[in-house]
């Protein structure tokens, strides 16, 4: 039986409900649990032909995104959510900056002799990649209002892991979550063209009594006050996380098959209820004015070094577009 809300989705020919590039939240009651389905294809493609990365550091870009735009599609009120990673690995640092209601973007700074032995070696897992480091969530409501920001250690182990780490200690939330990226070939003027589609679900089990909720710690993870013995598993996370862990990456990515349908297949013998679609679009924040502005706050001695053959030139890190300016325009010096 399905939740009354949400009927049943009858076998047909594949779903023509937008697939690509939407945050599609769920819920099903009778487990407890909440979540999000997100499906990227134009918008990741975008976001990484922009930069010249090798397909692992690609990969990994894309995972980040997917795990941004289903943390930041949450935020109830008009801000940013900001995931980055700061690693002793191949891949030194990943940005990802969801602005509400749905804009992204996306950059990785990476050593290319690493990455290529890495790549040579076989050592080329999102995780390898990272290394050692730790994984930063920043919540910015504004320019009046505190910045919320939440730590977890990056050990070698892949973005998935870490948020699995940050969900169990900082907020004490059981979570689950998949990540799937793919790159595919489509023949074109010129020859093959490579396109990227990424995927990804998160459930939470966010039960109404909150001891139930802690009944997924380890018993030596239970916090202050609380009794060991809630240690033991609540059946409806067991289930629900069991029904999650079925889902193949082939349908987080294929565009057939909608969220809509995903979320049907997997819950519906428990009713699952799906909230609006909330699309997703890569969109810079960058601007002309913005970089201007942004120049001119910086000492004189620094603008004036900034000038390389009668010009100052600006690369946007997350789109690429550069900016080219005067040096009177920021009031350099000339050289």
């Amino acid at each position: 039986m399905t939740h009354p809300t949400h009927p049943a989705i009858p076998t047909r020919a594949p779903s023509r409900i937008a697939v690509d590039d939407t945050a599609l939240p769920f819920e099903v009651s009778a487990l407890d649990v909440r979540g999000r389905i997100v499906r990227l294809g134009p918008a990741i493609d975008d976001i990484l032909d922009k930069h010249d990365y090798p397909a692992p550091v690609a990969k990994l870009t894309a995972e980040a995104v997917v795990l941004a735009t289903m943390l930041g599609s949450a935020l109830k009120f008009d801000g940013r959510f900001i995931m980055q990673t700061q690693t002793d690995g191949p891949v030194r640092m990943l940005v990802v900056d969801y602005k509400t209601p749905g804009q992204i973007r996306a950059h990785a700074r990476y050593d290319r002799t690493a990455v290529d032995a890495a790549i040579a070696a076989g050592k080329d897992k999102p995780g390898a990649l990272l290394g050692q480091g730790h994984l930063a969530m920043t919540i910015d409501q504004g320019a009046d209002m505190n910045r919320y920001q939440g730590l977890v250690p990056l050990a070698g182990g892949s973005l998935e892991d870490a948020a699995h780490e940050y969900f169990l200690r900082s907020e004490q939330i059981p979570t689950r979550v998949k990540l799937a990226v793919a790159e595919e070939f489509r023949a074109g003027e010129g020859g093959a063209k490579r396109r990227w589609r990424a995927g990804g679900v998160m459930l939470q089990f966010l039960p109404k009594a909150q001891e139930r909720a802690r009944r997924d710690l380890d018993a030596g993870d239970a916090p202050d006050g609380v009794d060991a013995s809630f240690a033991a598993e609540d059946d409806a996370w067991v289930e629900a996380r069991a029904l999650v862990d079925t889902v193949e990456d082939i349908e987080l990515i294929d565009p057939d098959i909608s969220s809509e349908r995903l979320a049907y297949r997997l819950f519906n013998e428990r009713g699952v209820r799906v909230f609006d679609t909330l699309p997703v679009a890569a969109q810079c924040s960058c601007s002309r004015d913005a970089v201007e502005a942004m120049l001119k706050s910086f000492g004189q001695d620094d603008r004036d070094h900034m000038v390389e053959d009668g010009q100052i030139k600006v690369t946007c890190e997350f789109c690429s577009t550069e900016y080219v300016f005067q040096p009177d325009e920021v009031g350099a010096a000339a050289r």
